[in-house]
């Protein structure tokens, strides 16, 4: 499914559909697609808008979880977007964590699934090995319960940008800034109604680390799905789907109920 990309001064996104906006934020090796079966569901009913992440395009000095908060935080201002249910996979869920703590103003909920923030496998390490496709293809594979979910047009483009030495420059300090980055401490101020969604299946941020954003966060709910990773809205979308569309259906449009 491929979309229109919109853009306004330096943003790059998608924006489907009308109603409450729903905001999706990608992870360190994601992009807009990750979330196609989020958009064709909702943009039935909310207007679905996904950001560039410039996870890569940042100067290294703000190549950090603070950097992409900063940078969301301007692009919800650009767009002038209220009332946001927003939404973060992995890295995207920690840039989510970080900006609501910050500002809270224009978000109504937060969703996230598979977040960083609190523990994480395999962001620090060797991942962006040069060189070796198998490797990549491996670590690849891995995000997913089922390893096909890790297409040859994943691999073949995770495997492009390791193969870039200032980007993997950049992985490497995206990677080391989420680990130093560590929210314990300050989820207990997070007052939004947030949903969990997450993988049973997950190794990099595995069931207890769900468990522990459930404990932390005060109006938070907890959901797991079988058979599945680190990136349930790709790997299981209708699962996911469904468990969104309930929580989100607690929050009336207030342009409808006008």
């Amino acid at each position: 499914m491929s979309y229109q990309i919109q853009e306004i001064k330096k943003y790059h996104f998608i924006d489907e559909g009308a109603g409450q906006p729903l905001v999706l934020l990608h992870g360190l090796f994601g992009n807009l697609a990750n979330f196609s079966g989020v958009i064709e569901h909702f943009k039935r009913t909310h207007r679905v808008i996904v950001p560039q992440m410039p996870l890569l395009d940042l100067d290294l000095l703000h190549t950090s979880v603070g950097g992409l908060a900063k940078y969301l935080h301007k692009f919800l201002e650009t767009l002038e977007l209220r009332e946001v249910h927003l939404m973060g996979n992995s890295l995207g869920g920690h840039v989510a964590l970080v900006h609501v703590l910050k500002h809270t103003d224009r978000v109504r909920s937060l969703i996230l699934t598979g977040s960083s923030g609190l523990f994480e496998n395999g962001m620090g390490d060797s991942y962006p090995k040069r060189g070796d496709y198998e490797y990549i293809k491996k670590k690849t594979e891995q995000t997913f319960y089922d390893p096909a979910t890790a297409t040859k047009e994943l691999v073949d483009e995770v495997f492009s940008i390791t193969n870039n030495r200032l980007k993997v420059i950049k992985i490497i300090a995206l990677a080391k800034s989420a680990i130093r980055n560590n929210l314990g401490e300050d989820l207990s101020k997070i007052q939004l109604p947030t949903l969990l969604i997450w993988g049973n299946n997950d190794t990099i941020t595995p069931p207890f680390v769900g468990k522990e954003f459930n404990r932390l966060i005060p109006n938070s709910e907890l959901y797991f799905i079988d058979k599945c990773g680190h990136a349930p809205m790709m790997e299981v979308p209708a699962e996911f789907n469904v468990i969104l569309e309930r929580f989100l259906q607690k929050f009336p449009d207030p342009a409808v109920s006008q």
